[in-house]
């Protein structure tokens, strides 16, 4: 069985939520439902109902990495843990700059409804799975981000340490670096293999650099990550989508519906939220088979995956679209590895290589870039800063807010 891990008290943090992009069409007189209708093709997609004749994710924790994550919110009531802000600076609950994004992906991953039998609202693809939110970064327009980042630079390698330590079953982090400073960090290297070595599966969004030349982002490129690439509607890999070496899988990641703190539903589009849904059915793998390890939890979700490549494997959707349905009954017939943690760097359990060792420099790491600069963020970010234009991070994930066009308040 899954090893007990300390659980924090559920709880009291009041966090916030993410806004997404693009309008949805007729919503003018919208249903209370209609929002439920409307996010239904994703979960379709990575067939997420075939998956709860099993498990809905009971037990299983899930750490949101991000700006911070809307407890009040209806559609999240219950399943946020209270987590830590690494922060600790910028906007604060009921400011519209405070924790937007990471209040979507918590309702992608785990989101419960709310009304009458939980009806109306976002239902998440693991709608019993628990969030411990740890905020790492701010909102895009958050008026002191540029601070934050150079007073807080190491607050990610941070964040996965102590998610680890909670307890999290699973490691989201719908963020990356792919600024032309972007680089291999080896606190936050070290941080993910400390994840794994503690049993954490590690997903992160792929980048959002496929039509800027695909630029490697970090953290999704570090050893043992599941990065997660995004598809449209047809299943087709997502233009905006990082193309590269990385990739394992693939998910929804275009006119996605998410939840936001004020109460209103949106449409947007990013790698992010692709993260979230294999976030998600990580979650429903590992309900139905805790005792799996992360490279386990991997090989799975590869071998099952949706309408894969016709080589097996492109850079553009890794294996195919997730299936957790597929994997659980697929891991139905494997033994569990016990976690043997090597003392070297790299390991198969981490399923990489890792960096190669140059001839030179000492202490074999004369492979590892200088630790400089401070970690750019992959937002689905504020809507107004990706209007006007603001900000300094090329991969943020898109997002608008069309006042006539926006869904109703529930």
């Amino acid at each position: 069985m899954r090893r007990p891990r300390p659980r924090a008290v559920a709880g009291a943090l009041a966090l916030a939520a993410l806004l997404a992009a693009g309008p949805l069409p007729g919503a003018a007189p919208a249903r209370a439902d209609s929002i439920r209708d409307q996010q239904q093709w994703a979960l379709d997609a990575i067939n997420a109902p075939a998956a709860w004749a099993t498990t809905r994710g009971e037990g299983i924790t899930v750490a949101v990495l991000d700006t911070g994550v809307d407890a009040t919110h209806p559609d999240l009531a219950g399943a946020v843990r209270q987590g830590r802000d690494l922060v600790g600076m910028g906007a604060g609950p009921g400011d519209p700059e405070w924790a937007e994004h990471g209040t979507a992906m918590a309702g992608i991953i785990a989101g419960r409804g709310h009304g009458a039998n939980n009806e109306s609202g976002v239902i998440g693809v693991a709608p019993e799975a628990e969030i411990l939110p740890v905020r790492v970064l701010l909102e895009d327009d958050d008026p002191v981000r540029d601070e934050a980042r150079e007073t807080r630079s190491g607050a990610l390698a941070e964040g996965i340490r102590w998610a680890a330590d909670q307890g999290a079953d699973v490691i989201n982090l719908s963020l990356g670096d792919d600024s032309e400073s972007a680089h291999h960090d080896a606190e936050e290297d070290a941080a993910v293999r400390y994840a794994l070595s503690k049993g954490a599966v590690v997903v992160a969004s792929a980048g959002n650099g496929g039509e800027n030349g695909d630029p490697v982002s970090y953290p999704a490129g570090y050893p043992g990550v599941i990065a997660v690439a995004a598809v449209d509607r047809s299943g087709s890999p997502a233009a905006f989508s990082t193309r590269r070496w990385y990739a394992t899988v693939s998910a929804p990641g275009k006119g996605v519906i998410v939840a936001d703190p004020d109460r209103e539903y949106y449409t947007g589009w990013g790698t992010s939220a692709a993260a979230a849904f294999v976030s998600g059915s990580v979650a429903l793998l590992l309900a139905a088979h805790p005792d799996l390890t992360p490279a386990q939890v991997r090989q799975v979700l590869a071998d099952t995956a949706q309408n894969p490549p016709e080589s097996g494997r492109s850079d553009a959707l890794g294996s195919g679209v997730v299936d957790p349905a597929a994997a659980i009954a697929a891991a139905a017939g494997l033994v569990a590895r016990p976690l043997t943690p090597s003392s070297e760097p790299y390991g198969e359990e981490y399923f990489g290589p890792g960096p190669r060792e140059q001839a030179s420099g000492s202490g074999g790491t004369a492979w590892l870039a200088p630790v400089s600069g401070a970690l750019g963020v992959l937002l689905l970010g504020a809507a107004t800063a990706l209007v006007t234009g603001r900000g300094t991070t090329r991969l943020r994930d898109r997002f608008r807010r069309p006042a006539a066009e926006r869904l109703p308040p529930y």
